[in-house]
């Protein structure tokens, strides 16, 4: 002990950090509200947001249609699996990623691994209904996006159903959503 400190001296409080210990990944179907949910949930949450694919078409200086017109699906899903992990690392942050990017099983087992991550689960008919406002997604060009979306959620909806949160994502105003989600942070322990 320093002869200079009183006796009874304590150490000083241990102040547990505010906020989330780890970013949250939205993941989900092309359609189910990734990126306006993600922003409104980063806003909530007083984080930075990142949308994945914005994040990739400025990497590659070109657009994800242009990537996968150029290079195919196996050269975007690579620089994606960069791109995401990059996101995750440091300080926390809500990212939006691509339909595709948790199934790539790399992507999924880092972000299960470091992040908290979030599926939001629509019905068919509400993300063909979402899906046909725009004409950017390049795995509906020229396709019926309905069956489109029906084959992938038979394929991916058991992988995004490994996320730690499920949250229904309805026709309904988007804090809901966001709401469902704080909701559920909390119950993993996080301070949202």
């Amino acid at each position: 002990m320093n002869a200079c400190e009183p006796k009874n001296a304590s150490p000083p409080p241990v102040r547990r950090r505010r906020g989330l210990s780890r970013s949250v990944v939205l993941v989900g179907l092309m359609g189910a509200g990734k990126t306006t949910i993600g922003r409104r949930l980063a806003k909530r949450l007083g984080l930075e947001f990142v949308d994945a694919d914005e994040a990739i078409e400025e990497a590659a200086g070109l657009t994800v249609s242009e990537i996968f017109a150029r290079y195919g699906e196996a050269h975007f899903r690579e620089g994606e699996r960069r791109v995401i992990a990059r996101l995750i690392s440091g300080m926390p942050k809500v990212v939006a990623t691509g339909g595709g990017a948790f199934v790539d099983p790399e992507t999924r087992a880092r972000v299960l691994e470091n992040a908290i991550a979030v599926w939001l689960d629509a019905d068919i008919d509400t993300l063909v209904e979402r899906v046909s406002k725009r004409d950017h997604r390049p795995l509906l060009k020229d396709k019926d996006a309905g069956q489109v979306l029906r084959d992938l959620a038979a394929v991916r909806n058991p992988l995004y159903a490994e996320a730690q949160i499920r949250i229904p994502s309805q026709p309904a105003p988007h804090h809901i959503a966001v709401e469902a989600i704080v909701a559920e942070l909390r119950r993993l322990g996080e301070s949202a």
